[in-house]
């Protein structure tokens, strides 16, 4: 059942940066453009939550730091994003 809830996650995430790309073409905002990249990375950081925990369960990546770099990176690019809004 968790593994559906990944799924899950992870395709949301990948719809939710595909609309805000799409918004971004139709009517260019920087928002728009840093929210939509934010997205990604938390797409990506889904993917990585699926591969350590079910694909490959034996092996501890729980300290993982490629699933703290796109974490961390996915709020740094929106806070990015807001920052420049505001300015």
């Amino acid at each position: 059942m968790a593994e559906i809830v990944y799924i899950l996650c992870g395709l949301s995430s990948v719809a939710c940066a595909a609309l805000l790309f799409r918004s971004y073409r139709q009517a260019p905002s920087h928002l728009l453009f840093w929210s939509g990249i934010c997205f990604g990375f938390l797409a990506l950081n889904n993917m990585v939550l699926f591969v350590d925990l079910v694909i490959f369960p034996n092996i501890d990546f729980s300290g993982s730091l490629l699933r703290n770099i796109f974490g961390a990176s996915a709020g740094t690019v929106l806070l990015f994003g807001l920052i420049w809004e505001l300015s």
